[in-house]
């Protein structure tokens, strides 16, 4: 995986931690949605403490990743994932499950308030990057049936096939969605400066952990930072 350049000249603190993920059985058991249930409520209430404002916007998370998307040509309405996440438990809604590595990777991106998201590496064609899209990459997003192309200069996950996620983690393809048949993975979390990099840096580390102690796996932790720009992916 690479982050290019075009990345770092709009985020010239900005920061990529990254977990692989290997050789897992990623199937739904029904003995464990209680554990997963538990872990997505813990991350709610977890999540907060950064919720201290009123309204929801002028909450600091939340200003400093809507203010980050209007760097870069976004779709209208497009925020970060954690505000999506964020929002519901503004709300106090309840988050259930839906496979193991989402709901794990979930309850920690609410736990610490960094936007995480991750990749099918057997659905990944070619290599993996984040940085500009030309416009008109490929890409159908969860749920639809039609082609919702890239923009000009949007910052996406891309392959050789397209678009793997747009807007950061906005939007997710169904083409590289986790599922139940997951079996390698690459998971990424977004920071854009020092206090979120510090915030990532811990989130990843509890993140590693639970991976490993529910999949019994020895997974790889990577920070990509300008001047350690990529890791491999297999």
């Amino acid at each position: 995986m690479t982050v290019e350049q075009t990345f770092w000249d709009l985020f010239p603190d900005g920061q990529i931690n990254v977990l692989i993920v290997k050789g897992i059985d990623n199937r739904v058991q029904e003995e464990d949605k209680e554990y997963f249930s538990g872990l997505l409520t813990q991350g709610k209430e977890a999540a907060k403490e950064f919720l201290t404002e009123e309204p929801f916007s002028q909450n600091e998370v939340i200003e400093e990743w809507r203010e980050a998307f209007r760097k870069f040509k976004t779709k209208k309405g497009a925020r970060s994932s954690i505000e999506a996440l964020l929002k519901r438990a503004h709300q106090d809604r309840e988050f259930s499950p839906i496979n193991p590595l989402v709901d794990l990777y979930n309850s920690v991106s609410l736990t610490y308030a960094v936007p995480c998201g991750g990749e099918d590496i057997q659905s990944i064609q070619g290599g993996l990057c984040l940085g500009k899209a030309e416009g008109g990459e490929t890409f159908r997003p969860l749920g639809a049936e039609e082609d919702a192309p890239a923009l000009p200069e949007e910052i996406c996950y891309l392959d050789d096939a397209g678009a793997v996620c747009r807007c950061l983690n906005w939007r997710e393809a169904q083409r590289t969605m986790l599922t139940e048949e997951t079996t390698d993975a690459v998971l990424v979390m977004e920071s854009i400066n020092e206090e979120q990099a510090k915030r990532a840096d811990e989130a990843m580390e509890e993140l590693k952990k639970r991976v490993d102690e529910y999949f019994h796996t020895d997974s790889q932790k990577s920070v990509l930072v300008p001047s350690a720009p990529s890791c491999e992916l297999g």
